[in-house]
């Protein structure tokens, strides 16, 4: 629990499968690269999550978000990875998302903050994540919880 923001976090169960689901257009609600077309980058994000969800992989962690109240507000999807350079252990940030109208309410910071806990109890080396550049809202929230930029993927369409 993250105790300033009265926001639970607690691994996710198959009861929580439709509100999770229900949350993948978040992820595409902003300015995508010219070249990705909403629907279909949703329907991946859709097809990744529902695959972890159904297959559970040992390496990945799914986790819902509630206030107070019980409301869920949240999802988070962790997995561990290998750090290419180091062969250390990392902890990537999947997915990271407040559920409608709950933006602004401290959700991602707590997430984040949840993040952060469960690198360190894995000892892990980094935590990292992957945001579209259009996605500034998010990209503010991570940069000013001490995330940079350590890499950038490039895309050419190929017509």
């Amino acid at each position: 629990m993250d105790q300033q923001s009265g926001i639970h976090i607690r691994l996710a169960d198959a009861g929580d499968d439709d509100f999770i689901l229900s949350l993948v257009d978040r992820f595409v609600d902003f300015d995508l690269p010219r070249w990705r077309r909403r629907g279909e980058t949703a329907e991946g994000i859709r097809r990744d999550i529902a695959r972890h969800l159904r297959e559970q992989p040992a390496s990945s962690h799914l986790f819902v978000a509630e206030n107070d109240d019980g409301e869920l507000v949240g999802f988070l999807h962790l997995q561990l990875t290998t750090d290419l350079f180091t062969g250390a252990q990392n902890c990537h940030i999947s997915d990271l998302v407040a559920a409608p109208n709950h933006d602004g309410k401290g959700i991602g910071s707590a997430l984040l903050a949840y993040s952060e806990r469960f690198a360190r109890e894995h000892h892990c080396r980094h935590v990292t994540l992957s945001v579209f550049e259009g996605n500034t809202r998010a990209r503010a929230l991570y940069e000013h919880r001490g995330y940079g930029v350590e890499t950038l993927r490039m895309v050419k369409p190929v017509k």
